[in-house]
């Protein structure tokens, strides 16, 4: 036997779980598929900005225990944002705004409702009232947007669920990115005892009570076969419902896993980084927009972009999720630069002043990257129980970890990722204890 645990992708859950098991004595590998770890964490320089830039995890949601406690640890500090939020008229026209964009009491109706329905199915009714309208289309551009999920297939019980933990009641950055604190978890792994394998997909995982068989290949076409007492599997939903090229078991995974992978869906978002020479934003019409943290705006290829406010800087993030994340498919990463360039520039009828600050851009298409098949993930309707549901171990043998098996409210965030690979830990940490050695 190889092993004790064999830990199936080096994310955020995953590393998490291999540092908590490797320092409770046991005999831990990770393999990873990509050739770097960290998963949806994607921190990259970007022209001569002294911060790196996020392609992937940016904020820290709510109070986040797990990643607070991290940080405490590593000596690393979180930064929060601030509220100034400028949002598009109906002349296209940037006005100031109240408005959370989180804050969406409309859903809260929709928990006591007898059976779950759909989020647009339920906004339906709201759109038809003319003193509910315009709170309807605030719910609706949310879902779309922030959650990044179509809002005909979305379970409106889970996000009013989700809207009620107080998750995303508050948010903040950590200072000098994510980047830090990864780099201090994969430092305490490997002093730990961690054997982390990247560039290594895991193709099969075959499996009975007590023992475990990974099949992986690497990119050069080697392949190999590793023996463990269990594995714990963080990969993201999309990865795991591939059909061809995903990971296969043997036995296959029972009945209620298969339908919980089916009960959970992955939004879509396009997430573009835009470096300039200056802030010049905080210039334009006589200094409006100095302290602004989001810009909002209901019309155009964006549902958003922000600044790194309270820090300052000269970078800008454009989002798009949901169906204006879809309707950029057709775009190549270059074309998408371009039209977050413009697109931010014609906010201020600055087109050319943007285009004339504008130093570097760069996006990552997560929708198309083979290792993730989405952004994060985002329950449909009627599969309320699908989170705890792929969460659920196997025999004591097979568990599961990541942000879309959180049932605490952070799903689709990195604390959630934490939190849920810290648990797995704790259950094959009890699994080995109970279980005899192979």
């Amino acid at each position: 036997m190889n092993t004790d645990v064999i830990v199936v992708g080096a994310g955020a859950a995953g590393l998490a779980a291999a540092r908590a098991l490797a320092e409770s004595s046991a005999r831990v590998i990770v393999l990873e598929a990509r050739d770097r770890t960290r998963g949806r964490v994607l921190s990259q320089p970007l022209g001569s900005l002294d911060v790196p830039v996020e392609l992937g995890a940016e904020f820290i949601h709510g109070d986040a225990p797990e990643t607070s406690a991290y940080l405490r640890e590593a000596g690393l500090a979180k930064v929060e944002t601030v509220d100034e939020s400028w949002a598009c008229d109906a002349n296209a026209t940037l006005a100031k705004t109240d408005d959370d964009f989180t804050s969406v009491d409309l859903f809260e109706r929709a928990r006591s409702l007898e059976r779950d329905e759909s989020v647009d199915a339920f906004l339906q009714r709201f759109e038809r009232d003319s003193e509910l309208r315009v709170e309807a289309r605030r719910a609706r551009a949310f879902v779309e947007g922030f959650e990044a999920a179509d809002t005909k297939r979305a379970s409106v019980r889970a996000i009013a669920d989700e809207l009620a933990s107080g998750t995303d009641a508050t948010s903040s950055r950590p200072v000098g990115s994510y980047a830090p604190l990864f780099a201090h978890l994969e430092q305490r792994c490997a002093i730990a005892g961690v054997d982390l394998r990247v560039d290594t997909r895991v193709e099969r995982i075959a499996w009975e009570r007590g023992r475990v068989t990974v099949e992986t290949r690497d990119s050069d076409g080697t392949r190999a076969t590793l023996v463990g007492r269990c594995a714990i599997v963080t990969v993201p939903v999309g990865v795991l419902r591939e059909k061809s090229g995903g990971i296969s078991f043997a036995p296959p995974l029972p009945n209620v896993k298969q339908a919980a992978l089916h009960g959970i869906e992955m939004g879509h978002a396009v997430r573009v980084a835009l470096a300039f020479r200056t802030p010049f934003w905080e210039r334009v019409s006589e200094g409006r927009y100095r302290d602004a943290a989001f810009f909002r705006c209901e019309s155009g290829a964006f549902n958003a972009f922000w600044t790194q406010a309270p820090l300052g800087g000269r970078s800008i993030v454009a989002w798009a999720g949901g169906p204006r994340a879809t309707s950029l498919d057709r775009l190549s990463e270059d074309e998408r630069v371009a039209l977050a360039l413009d697109s931010f520039g014609d906010l201020f009828s600055e087109r050319d002043l943007a285009r004339s600050e504008f130093e570097a851009g760069v996006t990552h298409d997560w929708s198309r990257d083979p290792f993730a098949h989405g952004a994060y993930s985002y329950v449909v309707t009627g599969a309320e129980d699908a989170r705890a549901q792929l969460g659920a171990p196997l025999e004591d043998t097979l568990f599961f970890a990541g942000e879309a098996t959180a049932t605490d409210g952070q799903c689709g965030t990195v604390s959630g990722a934490f939190g849920t690979g810290l648990r797995a830990a704790r259950e094959a940490i009890s699994a080995l204890a109970g279980a005899r050695p192979a």
